[in-house]
């Protein structure tokens, strides 16, 4: 028993400096909070406005598949987000919708356009 407890100590103390990894923390900026929070809410705001039916259905009768658009609303930017977000809130309360729908569906071209979709497979 006296041999096999130093022989234990030497092993464990070997693999546990084998296995060190060097840990980082460091501090999160407000900024970078806020940028992840304020994203979060533009989102809910569009996932919202697209979910409505008569948001739906403009973008059904111009081609656009309102499972695909939502796919790529959540892969937008924080800036692309807060673009369409200020659209909606610019618009009339169902006076404005059809701009909204456009401008979603001229970010999607665009973004299909630089290859970073490919949500319209014959353009």
């Amino acid at each position: 028993m006296k041999i096999l407890s130093p022989l234990t100590s030497i092993v464990l103390s070997a693999a546990l400096m084998v296995n060190a990894v060097p840990v980082q923390a460091a501090m999160i900026g407000t900024d970078s909070l806020l940028v992840q929070q304020s994203r979060a809410s533009q989102l809910t705001e569009v996932q919202a406005y697209m979910a409505r039916a008569d948001v739906q259905e403009q973008m059904k009768a111009l081609g656009v598949s309102p499972a695909d658009a939502a796919t790529r609303v959540a892969a937008m930017t924080a800036s692309e987000l807060s673009q369409v977000q200020e659209r909606i809130n610019e618009a009339p309360a169902g006076a404005g919708a059809l701009g909204v729908v456009l401008t979603v569906i001229l970010i999607l071209i665009l973004l299909e356009l630089l290859g970073a979709i490919n949500i319209f497979p014959r353009i």
